[in-house]
């Protein structure tokens, strides 16, 4: 596989051309139909809108690249009572330094390196699916798509080009060997949301589908099952696959006391844009005000 870097990032892609994305989203739809896929409200708000297929606005596309970029876990100790909380964000959340229209000049510049194309990206694909029927990943049996080098650490992003490839090839999405023989993220799942069966996950037990949105937990929602400040780390940290990427960690300053409280009051979207703004991919001034009883809410639970 491809060895490139972004901003000292590693980065892997992979190919497909546009005439495979009916036979992908036919597979969708199969898991759709044999009930394969939650119906839950918050899953289906983050990816009802999925389809594969030539966006509208692009009708020239020829090729779909799938990227994936190396990221970090992130630690952050939040002062408090005067004692230090280190506190877990899972890389996906947080930003990575790297924007889209960087990407989007990697991907002219470096894989594509011919002048002339036009290059999009899109948010409106299955992902990860999108990397294991190209080859660039596999899923685990949690469901979380691995890469080779790079474990689960990964931003995956799709871009469309008219840019057609010669290399074109669509594999099977599948589990990693290794996970077959492999039980330790079924014991460790705290919600016992992971099958033993397939990489299929019973998603309404994982515990990202509550701690990411507003409200209160379920009942049988232990708060000792929390691990990080959102989503959720258990089934990555214990798995053999990220055995060495989980010494790959990004630090960053301590939240102050003040912040932290003022965090744990759950009125100051201003204070909770300048303590997190600068960590995660989604806080800004837009959306501060629905974020900060979450962060509320799940701050609580880590400082008990």
């Amino acid at each position: 596989m491809n060895n490139l870097t972004l901003k000292s990032l590693k980065v892997k892609y992979k190919v497909l051309s546009v005439k495979h994305l009916q036979a992908l989203q036919e597979k969708i739809d199969l898991l759709h139909k044999k009930r394969k896929i939650s119906q839950h409200e918050v899953l289906q708000h983050y990816i009802g809108n999925f389809r594969f297929q030539i966006p509208e606005n692009f009708p020239k596309a020829k090729s779909v690249i799938i990227l994936a970029l190396e990221r970090k876990l992130v630690l952050v100790n939040f002062l408090y009572n005067r004692k230090k909380y280190e506190v877990m964000i899972p890389p996906n959340y947080c930003q990575s330094g790297v924007s889209n229209e960087e990407i989007i000049d990697f991907v002219l510049n470096k894989i594509i390196k011919d002048k002339g194309y036009r290059v999009e990206h899109t948010r409106n694909l299955h992902l990860k699916f999108l990397a294991a029927s190209s080859g660039l990943g596999k899923y685990g049996r949690n469901n979380i798509c691995y890469v080779d080098e790079l474990g689960s650490f990964v931003d995956l992003f799709a871009l469309f080009t008219d840019y057609e490839f010669i290399e074109d090839r669509l594999e099977e999405a599948k589990m990693m060997e290794r996970c077959e023989k492999c039980s330790i993220c079924i014991e460790e799942c705290p919600t016992q949301c992971i099958s033993k069966d397939n990489f299929i996950i019973n998603v309404e037990k994982c515990i990202p589908l509550y701690n990411e949105i507003r409200g209160e937990f379920p009942d049988w929602l232990n708060s000792d099952y929390h691990n990080a400040l959102i989503g959720c780390m258990k089934c990555q940290m214990c798995c053999p696959a990220n055995q060495e990427v989980m010494k790959n960690i990004q630090r960053y300053d301590n939240i102050s006391e003040e912040n932290t409280k003022v965090i744990l009051e759950g009125n100051n979207q201003d204070k909770l844009i300048e303590s997190l703004g600068h960590i995660f991919k989604f806080i800004n001034s837009e959306t501060a005000e629905y974020y900060l009883p979450v962060f509320k809410r799940n701050l609580e639970v880590l400082l008990k």
